[in-house]
């Protein structure tokens, strides 16, 4: 149920950082990486830290920039604040 879960709070977060998909479902960095890899690959998810309004100097966890946004069919404007 797990790919489910993380469908279910991305899509309804809109995107998330890896970091913070990985503290509300309590686990690894890399594992959730796994996770959302399988929904990049079904083009449901996309990887968009390359939008970063920093710049990305690089000096940051790559989990914390890492963001993911919801791109499937369930896609919708958030409805609250993720990652809080």
């Amino acid at each position: 149920m797990l790919l489910t879960d993380v469908k279910s709070y991305l899509a309804a977060c809109g995107q998330a950082s890896l970091d913070d998909l990985a503290k509300r479902f309590t686990m690894d960095p890399q594992a959730m990486k796994g996770i959302l890899d399988t929904w990049i690959a079904k083009g449901r998810a996309r990887r968009v830290s390359d939008r970063l309004p920093c710049g990305s100097c690089g000096k940051c966890e790559s989990s914390k920039t890492d963001i993911y946004e919801w791109v499937g069919a369930s896609s919708r404007a958030p409805t609250r604040p993720c990652g809080s």
